[in-house]
């Protein structure tokens, strides 16, 4: 069985974009604190990643397919958890080496705090929450600083779990480039006043990450 296949069995996660071979990269996405797999925005961002050639894996946390499954709603799991459900992902998909790993806000955090340890050959995060909502003393960012795994974090210039003000004044790895998306919320989604769209912010968004992963190969 094509080993690109077992996640959707395992998972229930849709798989998007070219066949997997040697010439194909390939990202595993997941999903933000509260919404699954399959929201509007990891559905946008996964099918512009796929119309560009790279293919797009997605996996839900065991809390998230517990409400898929029966409905009920529960809080994220704890660290623990989430980190082991990366390392479940990764050890199914195989190849780590060349995978790109990240994902929506505590998708893309959870993927920050494995990617070493797991050896991937990339890091995407989409709205990186670099601290707590109305917490800005409470900074999620102790291991990235020392962060060695090459990494986009794409982010709304107001984002307000770590605004462009707030992160020029954070102590990051090298590593990390950060593409700021104007006026963008935690969803990259900007005011009407900015005269700017959220599709045009997820578009460049989408770009940025086409960039990072060709320059990965």
């Amino acid at each position: 069985m094509d080993a690109m296949k077992k996640p959707h069995l395992i998972f229930d996660g849709p798989l998007d974009g070219p066949e997997d071979g040697p010439a194909v990269q390939t990202i595993v996405l997941a999903h933000g604190a509260g919404a699954p797999m399959d929201s509007a925005f990891m559905n946008t961002v996964a099918q512009g990643l796929a119309a560009g050639g790279v293919r797009v894996a997605r996996f839900e946390f065991p809390y998230m397919r517990r409400l898929r499954e029966t409905g009920e709603r529960r809080p994220p799991d704890r660290e623990p958890v989430l980190r082991e459900a990366w390392h479940a992902v990764l050890s199914t998909l195989g190849g780590v080496e060349r995978l790109v790993i990240g994902g929506k806000s505590m998708g893309g955090r959870m993927a920050s705090l494995v990617a070493d340890e797991a050896g991937v050959r990339g890091l995407v995060c989409l709205g990186y929450p670099f601290h707590p909502p109305g917490k800005p003393d409470r900074l999620r960012t102790a291991h990235l600083e020392a962060l060695r795994t090459p990494t986009l974090i794409v982010q709304g210039t107001r984002d307000a779990l770590g605004t462009r003000e707030e992160v020029q004044g954070f102590d990051l790895s090298p590593a990390i480039r950060i593409a700021w998306m104007e006026d963008g919320d935690h969803s990259l989604k900007p005011r009407v006043s900015s005269g700017r769209t959220g599709p045009q912010n997820i578009q460049e968004a989408v770009a940025e990450m086409l960039g990072f992963v060709a320059s990965l190969r």
